[in-house]
């Protein structure tokens, strides 16, 4: 460990660590002179000689959003097939997951970049500023949609978001209060639904696309049905609505095989499963890459990832994997992400993005908000 340290030192650093390591022998023995060596190195060197070492790892770390995970991995495969790096490591852990990992520090053991499906809130931020993750920059790659997805085949649905708050609402107004939400069948919300039991697989309280979903329908929903007055009503715990983990593809398992259910998920997991599931219409409006992109479609959202610039210079490959995510080969409009249902920014945006990287942005809480959603 001493060798490596005082390797990569200056050579006055060299000098001043060998004179510890001297005057501690003499007072403390062999063992005891590295350790005062080891600590001098580490500590009173300074913390400008610290930042400039190399993680030991060998690969990039990537948590976060379950939505942005397959782009990400995508990315981090074509890295490890093409390039001399190790392919990064991408967890998907849920946007809200990702943060709080992220967040952690800067020390070696936390990850390098987090995905999310939202943006980053000003709670976030100060959490990572806490921990001392303090230079952060924010990259938009593209915009999703939320699904509502159902069983291939089935009669098609047409959900508004006033009738999707009622189904998972776990208190709804009646008679001038709130009381606890009595709706067991869609035909009970709407004689026009379908007159069969409200199951939905939606996504965990740690998934950004919950967070999405309860801002873009629910809050939605309780504005414009009376009785809310200006309460956002929770998510009901009575079994109607089932939280089914951070991979989407086990909610689309779930729908393939039950005809009655409904799912909530990305659009990527619906252009990779068509086969198996169809999308209902929101407001009138189908998920439909055009529509998502313009905002038309109502569920409409933004997708990020955000990097810690703290180990930029600390691990091969930061650089890289950014700059190959952002290329047209992967993030525009002809790029291979766009077959696994990435909806790309338009050129102009996707530009900005990469001078925001060059200069690596520095996130405020201004420069937060961003997107659709």
């Amino acid at each position: 460990m001493l060798t490596t340290l005082i390797n990569k030192r200056s050579k006055s650093l060299l000098a001043l660590t060998a004179g510890t390591v001297l005057l501690a022998a003499c007072g403390q023995g062999q063992n005891g002179g590295q350790e005062a060596s080891q600590g001098n190195a580490e500590g009173s060197s300074g913390d400008n000689a610290q930042s400039a070492e190399q993680f030991d790892r060998a690969q990039l770390r990537i948590v976060g959003s379950s939505t942005v995970y397959p782009f990400s991995s995508y990315v981090a495969e074509e890295m490890g097939a093409t390039t001399d790096f190790r392919t990064p490591v991408v967890e998907s852990t849920g946007s809200g997951g990702g943060f709080k990992l992220f967040c952690t520090g800067v020390a070696e053991n936390t990850p390098d970049m987090t995905n999310a499906s939202r943006p980053m809130k000003a709670s976030e931020l100060k959490m990572c500023q806490d921990n001392g993750v303090e230079d952060i920059t924010q990259v938009m790659v593209g915009y999703d949609g939320i699904v509502v997805g159902q069983k291939s085949g089935e009669p098609a649905l047409d959900l508004s978001r006033e009738q999707l708050t009622k189904a998972v609402a776990a208190k709804v107004p009646q008679d001038g209060q709130l009381v606890d939400n009595p709706y067991t069948k869609w035909s009970d919300i709407d004689s026009s639904l379908p007159d069969y039991d409200i199951l939905v697989y939606g996504p965990p309280t740690s998934s950004g696309t919950r967070d999405a979903f309860e801002e873009l329908v629910i809050e939605h929903g309780a504005e414009n049905i009376d009785g809310y007055n200006g309460e956002k009503p929770a998510i009901r715990q009575d079994g109607k609505f089932v939280p089914s983990g951070e991979n989407d593809n086990l909610i689309v398992q779930k729908l393939a095989q039950n005809a009655n259910a409904i799912g909530i998920f990305g659009y990527s997991f619906l252009e990779e499963n068509r086969d198996k599931i169809q999308a209902a219409k929101i407001d009138g409006v189908e998920p439909k890459r055009e529509l998502i992109s313009s905002g038309e479609y109502p569920i409409s959202r933004s997708m990020f990832f955000y990097t810690k610039n703290a180990h930029a210079e600390k691990i091969g490959g930061f650089d890289e994997y950014v700059t190959l995510f952002l290329s047209d080969q992967m993030a525009s409009d002809r790029g291979a992400l766009k077959k696994l249902g990435l909806i790309s920014l338009p050129a102009e945006e996707l530009d900005q993005m990469r001078q925001n990287w060059k200069n690596k942005e520095k996130v405020t809480a201004d420069s937060l908000k961003g997107g659709h959603g």
